[in-house]
């Protein structure tokens, strides 16, 4: 089996591979997309870090291609669903630097509430500026943390050892689970903009997140706040924070991640309150040897033994198995990711109901694992996969539960999937037509039927006449085509919900002409 390790990799990582019976390792660095393509057909696996970008365009010439091995957590430069297609594992190895990322996070908040880069610069340019450098003390400070995943409960347990007070905002974590911590969990982000004195991210980059913080947020926090980043580039909108900064808004910011990178020109750079370092959160000789060895362990047992671990896009089961259950899966994954988009509660208990025949015949744990995973990847992106999803659900004190029965009502198979919050529950049934084609067949109390697949938007309104034709209009003035378009009511002059599949993603001002609309409750973008 011949292996492309195509990214710089520490050594503890390239001996695994070397020291390999049955595996080929050719360590090629610096491709160009072009380079790539014309030798990627010869490897049976590959691995990179950030760099390598694997497009659609470029797996199409992996012919002989079986996996594809991420050193780290993210996955931006992969295209996962292309790879899926052509039967390609993608594994990552989400455990190996959350610490030195969280260390990072602390690091880069201490430096600047003590202005350290500014004043150790000042200090060796000649300069003795000791009046010019004030600072600020965290004790007793309020550190609003946004997620909780496995970044953000390291970082929340260094803060709490500083003696700060620590909120946060995490949709799937229970009141339980962060009082473990000793933390406060606000329902409302707002709450937290409104309340911190320091605001670390610590999500993924996703359409829900993507300038999370921008002017309006800024616009409700306290005079002087700090903002960190050592996320993503793109949850923090740099235009915002720049105008925030120079108006006195922000006090300062410590940043790790931009919109663009490498970034060598950023007007960020311009301003002294603004601390800044390339990327570097998970750059650490620990880190970097753990995800190293991890990556090549993973990639060896899976080309050798087909042992998969850490696999974002398949769970670990026999191919024959694959073959009987895998469109259930593809479905299951979906209704996870559907409420988990439309959910604006903390979930406490999930409920999976298995309907028909094949359910009790088969092993149904993947198919648990498969709606787990589209139930947190939403929020917490390539950090869950299919082998940690139902361990990341227990830590955030989500109940579990699982049942068959027998009745079907008019399907053959039959998955049910609900949530629960506090005092909220939400519920999606799915299952197939035919033998591949997935369907959403009921949502709450709507009967409907749509393919959960794509752009989807969410429209909750009343049955009144009017709505549908005003939903087109307003969409069709704005030069956005709907591929589809289905209803439901629950009864007639009640409610109704239209779900409309479209060609491209809505943006936030349009989403807000369509909430204005007469009779319109609400409007949610849901990507699958």
């Amino acid at each position: 089996m011949k292996v492309l390790v195509s990214d710089k990799l520490a050594e503890t990582g390239l001996d695994k591979l070397t020291h390999a019976d049955g595996i080929r390792v050719d360590v090629k660095t610096g491709l160009s997309p072009e380079e790539l393509k014309k030798i990627i057909g010869e490897y049976d696996g590959i691995i990179i870090r950030s760099s390598t970008r694997l497009t659609e365009d470029v797996l199409e010439a992996a012919k002989r291609l079986k996996v594809i091995g991420r050193a780290g957590i993210g996955l931006d430069n992969v295209d996962v669903p292309a790879a899926t297609r052509k039967g390609i594992v993608v594994m990552n190895t989400p455990q190996g630097n959350n610490i030195a990322a969280a260390e990072h996070t602390i690091s880069m908040m201490l430096s600047m509430a003590r202005r350290i880069p500014q004043a150790t610069a000042s200090l060796k340019a000649g300069k003795w500026e000791k009046n010019r450098f004030m600072g600020v003390q965290v004790y007793h400070k309020v550190l609003g943390i946004i997620g909780i995943g496995n970044i953000g409960g390291i970082v929340a347990d260094r803060a709490l050892g500083l003696k700060m007070r620590v909120i946060a905002y995490d949709p799937f974590i229970s009141e339980e689970r962060a009082k473990e911590m000793g933390i406060e969990l606000v329902k409302d982000l707002n709450d937290l903009f409104s309340r911190a004195d320091f605001i670390t991210v610590h999500t993924p980059l996703v359409k829900e997140t993507r300038n999370l913080i921008n002017k309006e947020a800024f616009g409700k926090m306290k005079d002087g706040v700090m903002i960190i980043n050592c996320a993503r580039g793109g949850i923090v909108n740099e235009r915002d924070l720049y105008d925030a900064i120079v108006s006195g808004k922000v006090a300062g910011a410590a940043l790790d991640v931009f919109e663009v990178e490498p970034a060598k020109d950023n007007p960020l750079f311009e301003l002294d309150q603004v601390i800044v370092t390339p990327h570097l959160g998970a750059s650490t000789g620990e880190a970097q040897r753990n995800v190293a060895s991890a990556i090549a362990d993973q990639v060896i047992a899976y080309l050798l033994h087909r042992t998969i671990l850490n696999a974002v896009n398949v769970p670990a089961v026999s191919p024959e198995v694959m073959e009987r259950i895998g469109p259930y899966l593809n479905l299951a994954e979906n209704l996870g990711g559907f409420l988990a988009q439309v959910c604006a509660f903390g979930i406490e208990a999930v409920d999976i109901e298995f309907h028909g025949e094949m359910f009790e015949r088969e092993d149904t744990e993947p198919i648990v694992l498969s709606t787990l995973k589209g139930l947190l990847s939403p929020v917490m992106g390539d950090d869950v996969n299919f082998v940690n999803a139902k361990i990341m659900a227990q830590q955030r004190k989500i109940k579990i539960k699982e049942s068959l029965v027998e009745d079907t009502g008019d399907y053959t198979n039959l998955i049910v999937l609900k949530v629960r919050g506090k005092d909220e529950e939400h519920s999606i049934w799915g299952t197939l037509f035919g033998k591949k084609e997935p369907r959403i067949v009921r949502y709450n109390d709507f009967i409907i039927e749509a393919i959960p697949r794509g752009e989807i938007l969410l429209v909750e309104n009343y049955d009144r006449p009017g709505v549908i034709g005003n939903i087109g209009t307003t969409l069709g003035r704005e030069g956005v085509n709907i591929a589809t378009m289905q209803f439901g009511r629950d009864k007639m002059g009640g409610q109704a919900i239209s779900l409309l599949h479209l060609d491209a993603p809505l943006n936030d001002e349009l989403m807000k002409k369509l909430l204005a609309l007469p009779n319109i409750i609400s409007v949610k973008s849901i990507r699958l």
